[in-house]
């Protein structure tokens, strides 16, 4: 999941990534959901490009990717 902010930069919330559906920006980056839902956010469509990219290499990264080289 990814956090994401209301266009107030107060308001904080998190989404599933796999159930966004599409980003754009008219002006403001209104992120609508597989479901339909659409949220109105404070991030550009590059930022939750880059939150994206970097959850899933947190996820993809294994824990024992520093036991195995520490073994070696």
């Amino acid at each position: 999941m990814i956090e994401l902010s209301r266009i107030n930069k107060i308001n904080r919330f998190w989404v599933n990534e796999d159930q966004i559906e599409l980003v754009e920006q008219t002006p403001d980056t209104i992120v609508t959901m597989v479901s339909g839902r659409k949220y109105a956010v404070a991030e550009t469509p590059e930022e939750i490009a880059e939150k994206i990219v970097a959850f899933r290499r947190r996820v993809a990264q294994s824990p024992l990717d520093g036991r195995l080289k520490k073994m070696d």
